[in-house]
């Protein structure tokens, strides 16, 4: 095993295991993955958390890089971007293996 490979591959997955510690964010994604697009409002009525709390905890997740917005509009879209985090859970595994 590649101690610093196995080290660098845990830094690069760390925030996205951090961001997925809160219940209300697993919620979200859960959410985002079953419907693909949300808007805050629509978030917002699929849960019990405030428009507010909903945007705080969608910023969070799109500094962390787990979610992708686009503008549609007037509206901004929040969407699903687990790729890279699915490749870096790939690349800690295949360090963790070797």
């Amino acid at each position: 095993m590649d101690k610093e490979k196995t080290l660098s591959a845990f830094e690069a997955v760390m925030p996205a295991f951090g961001i997925f510690q809160d219940k209300k964010r697993q919620q979200l994604m859960t959410e985002l993955c079953c419907k693909g697009e949300l808007t805050v409002n629509e978030l917002t009525a699929t849960t019990s958390l405030s428009r507010p709390a909903v945007s705080h905890h969608l910023k969070l997740m799109l500094d962390a890089g787990v979610i992708k917005v686009e503008q549609v509009g007037v509206e901004r879209r929040y969407s699903p971007n687990l790729e890279p985090v699915i490749k870096k859970l790939k690349d800690l595994t295949a360090a963790l293996e070797e």
